[in-house]
């Protein structure tokens, strides 16, 4: 679940991790009142949507006076804003955080996340800051420094004082960058958070060290321990299909092709969408209906995948493992027959009871069609999308 930044900031600054002054407005005369407010020189005018790249879409921009702030948040409040993460289709920005202008000296990247390779925490921390870090990581890999973290000890001060020395940060400052990074971490673990960015980390021309940006993600698995970060999620920010497909336990995403998904398990959701890329095709979706697939959840899938009007032909690829594949062609069947489906649908069904289970699908009276393997559903699926399968 991802937050705004001015949330992640008032979260980040509960632990003790040091932010700039801000107001979050969503007029532009609250804009001018909250600019007065902050009585500095230079206004920050910030859109708060969930995407990076803001700067180089116009969603940063600076005042030199109340006045100019309140004629900068007229014209961004309402705008959709296009960045390289939101897609050609953007976000609309409802709400703005009036930030105090900093004397910048130095930006830093700081940011803590899973390592699933090593299965272990990284502290990651770059002189790069105030850039696009994937850029940096592509490019110049060797820019970017990292820790790995013991579960069984935790980020530890060396480690830290480890990152600020090899940051280049001034020694009498490198206490302060030790302090800020502990509590990072702690503010990490204990919001039991995904990911944690700060980029810029900065370093003001009067020697303070401060998270001039914030991005705060959370590990869904552990949200039921924080049902309070709950009131924090932005429905408006997030793909209207995948928040519907929460609401039923169905693990979707939506994508720019146009073959629907439905498929039991991660690991086999990923592979059917690599195999029909392999065969020239583009998926709609990721979708991964669970272990049980029961009729509910096949029909609300179905439902799912056929709201996107992309869609031109939806592959069902199901091994019963734990479920037995005839329950799942029953389900199949009654939910194409109560949502009346249109489009091509391709069934490929492997694993307990699969014999009584294709008998089904192919006794169903449906204009199922019906794949041998994966490779022939995928073949089948883009050429039913109306492509042209390769190989």
């Amino acid at each position: 679940m991802k937050i705004h930044e001015y949330q992640a900031k008032e979260l980040l600054k509960s632990f003790g991790v040091t932010v700039p002054r801000g107001i979050v407005v969503k007029t532009p005369d609250e804009a001018e009142k909250a600019a007065r407010e902050l009585g500095t020189e230079i206004i920050v005018v910030k859109a708060q949507i969930h995407a990076g790249g803001r700067g180089k879409a116009g969603g940063v921009k600076l005042a030199k006076s109340p006045e100019e702030a309140r004629k900068l948040a007229s014209e961004m409040l309402g705008k959709r804003l296009v960045t390289h993460q939101t897609g050609p289709e953007g976000r609309e920005v409802k709400t703005l955080l009036i930030e105090e202008g900093l004397p910048i000296e130095r930006e830093f990247y700081l940011g803590i996340t899973l390592d699933r390779q090593q299965g272990r925490n990284v502290f990651m921390a770059s002189a790069a800051g105030g850039m696009d870090i994937e850029e940096v990581a592509a490019v110049s890999p060797e820019k970017i420094l990292k820790e790995t973290i013991s579960p069984s000890v935790g980020f530890l001060p060396f480690q830290a004082r480890k990152l600020a020395f090899g940051l280049g940060v001034p020694s009498d400052l490198v206490s302060q960058a030790v302090s800020f990074m502990l509590r990072l971490y702690e503010a990490y673990e204990r919001m039991d958070a995904s990911l944690v960015e700060i980029n810029p980390f900065l370093l003001t021309k009067d020697n303070r060290l401060i998270a001039l940006d914030a991005k705060v993600n959370f590990d869904d698995n552990a949200i039921f321990r924080h049902r309070e970060y709950l009131e924090l999620r932005d429905l408006n920010e997030e793909e209207p299909l995948e928040t519907e497909a929460s609401k039923y336990g169905l693990n979707y995403i939506k994508l720019d092709g146009n073959i629907g998904c439905m498929v039991n398990g991660a690991g086999l959701a990923m592979a059917t969408m690599d195999i029909i890329k392999l065969h020239g095709g583009e998926p709609a979706n990721f979708l991964d209906v669970g272990g049980s697939a029961s009729q509910e959840r096949v029909e609300q899938a179905f439902r799912i995948l056929l709201a996107d009007k992309n869609v031109k032909a939806v592959l069902i690829n199901i091994f019963g493992g734990i479920v037995r594949t005839d329950m799942v062609a029953r389900g199949v069947v009654a939910a194409a027959k109560n949502l009346e489906v249109k489009v091509p649908v391709i069934v490929r069904l492997e694993g307990t009871n699969v014999e009584e289970g294709n008998r089904i699908i192919a006794e169903s009276g449906l204009n199922f069609i019906v794949a041998s393997s994966m490779s022939d559903a995928a073949k089948k699926a883009v050429a039913a999308a109306g492509l042209v399968a390769t190989g």
